[in-house]
């Protein structure tokens, strides 16, 4: 077997060496790219070819940065202070707030689970302050497929991203130049060499029928709950003496109309002392609640027999029942829907939406629920949206 010799710079192999379209940009941003493990060889990634653009970005690559000296230095500087790029909860759009003065931008390179794994394993890279982006456009990436149109690489994510904390988006997409060129000569070198050739020639099936027909049959009918409970922890004296878990907040949107309801409902048992920042209501607004009736006659005047209530789960509906409400006869849990959808377990749902590309939505009302309730009215729609799709590729098939 004959190797091709390979540019000591880029690593690539000469004949598709992209060093020559390579460009400097100094940045007032500190950036820090943590690259999996396995993304490190993988011929096509970006996170190198940005590392050589920026003369002030390091690259590390690893999974486990517990006691790292070089990590630590480089989330130590008080001028710059440390942020993090991913989605998810919590995560700040940094396009239209960014952060205020020079910061050390820390991006991990992966695929979306590596990604994940590295946050999850490093709780202090978990515990930075979040920033996330809507990319204008979909991504360039024509050599690699992206789990969604939402996602881009690692480069273009910096393009963004550095365009919006420096303010200044032109000078930025010089980055992509080197990235549109290896791209180019990759694909001309895959036409040079006839491409693969597939072993079996494959029989073209028909789409697979994922997305719930439901969302889209009652979209005028859909109505999104979400509830909250005062809960003490298994095994908790407390607990042990008949304080079950009790509904505390519910909310829900009519997405069709946009209309809210909202009722905080005053703890009837000792108040957990997590309750309060869990469900991110202060103390005194939820003791001074209303009652689970007054919740109930609220409840009916807002809904109707004919609407389908949708929930993220099981729990909030059961104990709403539990307390002696009522909920239409039609209810679609979107946790096992989205399982259907995505073919298998999904995670949490920040997990399924910032899979999905679904962008932060505005909170609905006051709360975690609020929050919640804006994901689960984003979540139904996407789902619905996604069968009308799949019903129109169904029909175009032949």
């Amino acid at each position: 077997m004959q190797f091709r010799a390979a540019c000591g710079r880029c690593r690539r192999p000469e004949s598709v060496c992209y060093c020559r379209h390579l460009t400097s940009l100094d940045t007032a941003t500190r950036i820090v790219l943590l690259q999996h493990p396995r993304e490190r060889d993988v011929a096509i990634g970006t996170a190198r070819m940005a590392s050589l653009c920026l003369p002030n970005a390091e690259l590390h690559v690893g999974v486990r940065w517990q006691g790292s000296a070089a990590l630590a230095r480089a989330l130590s500087d008080p001028a710059r202070p440390p942020i993090l790029l991913y989605p998810g909860e919590g995560a700040v759009d940094v396009t239209r707030h960014p952060p205020p003065g020079p910061v050390t931008l820390v991006v991990v390179d992966g695929t979306w689970w590596q990604a994940r794994k590295v946050i999850r394993e490093n709780p202090e890279l978990a515990a930075l302050p979040r920033y996330s982006f809507t990319p204008p456009a979909p991504s360039e990436y024509r050599i690699r497929k992206e789990p969604h149109e939402a996602y881009v690489s690692t480069i273009e994510a910096l393009v963004h991203v550095l365009g919006a904390l420096e303010a200044d988006p032109e000078r930025f997409r010089a980055l992509l130049t080197p990235f549109r060129a290896m791209i180019d000569m990759q694909i001309a070198c895959e036409q040079r060499l006839g491409g693969l050739r597939p072993r079996h020639k494959k029989v073209p099936r028909p789409p697979r029928r994922r997305a719930p027909r439901a969302l889209a049959a009652h979209a005028g009918d859909l109505v999104c709950v979400v509830g909250e409970a005062n809960a003490w922890p298994y095994g908790s004296a407390e607990r042990g003496h008949a304080c079950a878990d009790e509904l505390v907040h519910w909310v829900a949107c009519r997405p069709g109309t946009g209309e809210t309801f909202e009722r905080v409902v005053a703890p009837r048992n000792p108040l957990a002392p997590r309750t309060p920042s869990y469900v991110a209501l202060p103390e005194e607004v939820l003791r001074a609640g209303g009652s689970l009736s007054a919740l109930h006659r609220g409840w009916r005047a807002f809904v109707r027999e004919t609407d389908v209530v949708c929930s993220w789960g099981t729990y909030a509906t059961s104990l709403f029942v539990a307390e002696g409400g009522t909920l239409p006869a039609t209810h679609l849990d979107l946790r096992r829907l989205s399982r259907v959808f995505a073919g298998g377990k999904v995670g949490t749902l920040d997990d399924f939406l910032a899979r999905n590309g679904i962008p932060s939505p505005p909170r609905l009302a006051a709360g975690r629920a609020g929050m919640r309730l804006g994901q689960v009215v984003e979540l139904a729609r996407f789902l619905g949206q996604a069968a009308v799709r799949e019903d129109a590729a169904f029909a175009q098939h032949p």
